[in-house]
């Protein structure tokens, strides 16, 4: 005797939830835009000296300067933006809308009008400069200008990413945490910092990023000192109207430096996006549901 089949259950056509056609030409016009212009860049470089081009000393002590700063600048911004966007997304007072906003003023101003800003805060006759001057410490025209300045215009990228990550978390962990008697640093420590890690990290790659290819503030803060100020864009402009061929290729030596750090940060960005709940409540916390009274106390 056969079994009877189970009747088949057609599946229902699934609906479409892509977006109307129409937008598919200016997205492309839109990708045209950023690829172009780096598919000549790359057309126009002569590959026969590429390797003498961008293996030049002074080639090679502007990448240099521009790694060694840009490394300097980002860990500047970690300590300054981590602080400022817990400040900015956690507590309340008075001119926090107004903080943001000079916060994220250097995200619009021209560069050279932020060195200028610099300039006349930290040169020898400016605001802070002229007390500098007078225990003998010069920032100007060094390569701590060059930090400064990238320190200036990328720290806006920390704190964007960094408040965004604290304000799509939630304070819900940290108030269990609270509620089971963890201090305000213990919190800060165990919890906070663990749930918005993704964010801090793509906001520190980006802010590295931003100040791998600062120029504007550099060239009016720091001047364009070879093996002290001249960093990488600065060489390039230089030999823009000297070599060309050499600044087209230092030119994409450097998209290759951006591309290969937009590729490191973008899995950071991915994680930080599906927001807490992708990765499970952080250490030390309780899951969703768990009485606080049932946690660890230790």
């Amino acid at each position: 005797m056969r079994t009877p089949r189970p009747p088949r259950v057609r599946r229902r056509p699934r609906a479409a939830t892509g977006v109307p056609r129409w937008l598919w030409a200016p997205a492309a016009l839109g990708a045209a835009l950023v690829v172009l212009p780096v598919v000549a860049m790359v057309a126009r470089v002569d590959w026969s000296g590429f390797l003498g081009l961008i293996g030049s000393p002074s080639a090679l002590h502007a990448l240099g300067l521009s790694l060694r700063t840009a490394a300097a600048s980002t860990v500047l911004c970690v300590l300054l933006g981590v602080p400022l966007a817990l400040l900015l997304a956690r507590t309340a007072f008075p001119g926090r809308r107004a903080l943001r906003g000079l916060v994220l003023l250097p995200l619009v101003l021209p560069p050279v009008v932020g060195g200028l800003a610099l300039l006349y805060t930290f040169g020898r006759n400016g605001l802070l400069g002229r007390h500098l001057e007078l225990a003998g410490i010069s920032i100007a025209f060094t390569t701590a200008a060059v930090v400064l300045a990238q320190t200036f215009v990328s720290l806006p990228f920390l704190v964007v990413s960094l408040e965004g990550a604290l304000r799509t978390g939630g304070e819900r962990y940290e108030r269990v945490a609270a509620t089971l008697g963890a201090r305000p640093g213990t919190v800060l420590r165990r919890v906070t910092l663990p749930l918005v890690l993704p964010g801090l990290a793509s906001g520190a790659v980006l802010a590295f990023a931003r100040s791998l290819g600062e120029f504007g503030a550099t060239l009016t803060f720091a001047g364009s000192l070879e093996g002290v100020t001249r960093t990488l864009p600065l060489e390039i402009y230089l030999q823009r109207e000297t070599d060309p061929d050499a600044a087209v290729a230092l030119s994409l030596l450097l998209v290759v430096v951006a591309v290969a750090v937009v590729g490191v940060s973008a899995p950071g960005r991915f994680r930080a996006a599906r927001g807490p709940g992708a990765g499970g409540a952080p250490a030390g916390t309780p899951a969703d549901g768990a009485r606080p009274g049932t946690g660890d106390r230790r």
